[in-house]
């Protein structure tokens, strides 16, 4: 039986793409001196918040996420950034593939919630590997499952993220809203004249900080 071992070389934003994608560099080293003839992968990427420190300015913006610094020792734990998968050719020894892993900026997603507030450092990810193996038996080809304690751990530069997210919305952040909050807001801008959304929304702001006051 082929036994697999990942190691992730390097992660870099797609260049090319219509979408933010990262590319995953990844070799796969086979161990056992069997020829793969073919795999396909799938791969679940889990992001470890615990493996990091924080500032005060990174504290706040994670408020919504993990709450206050005293409850972290309870909230602050790895969760699921993305699934993605990949075929691999024929190989012996090693080889090494692109893995790509499609982006969301959607700030309804903890991920993107998180990775924004992120003001440098690293972000430390682990790849679970799963999916098919094909190589050959005794009798012709044989067909196994890898199992999911195939990893590899990597620690990704944020500066990484904020190109890509610089690279597809510059200068930009997306927030969804309900149809009728947005058409309120609409009515808003439109009744005081003004030009773009980011005065609209500033314009709010300026009206609560009067009412606090």
């Amino acid at each position: 039986m082929t036994e697999l071992h990942f190691t992730v070389l390097d992660i870099a934003p797609e260049p090319y793409a219509a979408t933010p994608i990262l590319m995953a560099r990844l070799r796969i080293e086979e161990t056992t001196g069997e020829r793969v003839h073919a795999a396909a992968l799938r791969c679940q990427i889990r992001i470890e918040p615990q493996r990091r420190g924080y500032d005060d300015v990174e504290e706040n913006l994670l408020l919504d996420i993990f709450g206050r610094r005293p409850q972290w020792s309870d909230t602050v734990r790895p969760f699921l950034w993305m699934h993605t998968s990949a075929l691999v050719q024929g190989f012996t020894d090693s080889t090494e593939i692109d893995l790509p892993l499609p982006c969301s900026y959607d700030f309804e997603v903890s991920a993107s919630k998180y990775l924004h507030a992120l003001r440098d450092g690293e972000i430390a990810l682990v790849f679970l590997f799963n999916g098919t193996v094909f190589s050959r038996g005794a009798t012709g080809f044989e067909v196994h499952q890898l199992p999911w304690e195939a990893e590899a751990a990597y620690r990704m530069p944020v500066a990484v993220w904020r190109a890509l997210m610089d690279q597809h919305f510059p200068n930009s952040a997306w927030l969804r809203m309900g149809r009728s909050g947005f058409e309120a807001l609409q009515q808003y801008r439109t009744a005081h004249g003004l030009l773009d959304w980011d005065e609209t929304v500033a314009a709010l702001l300026r009206d609560a900080s009067e009412e606090v006051r």
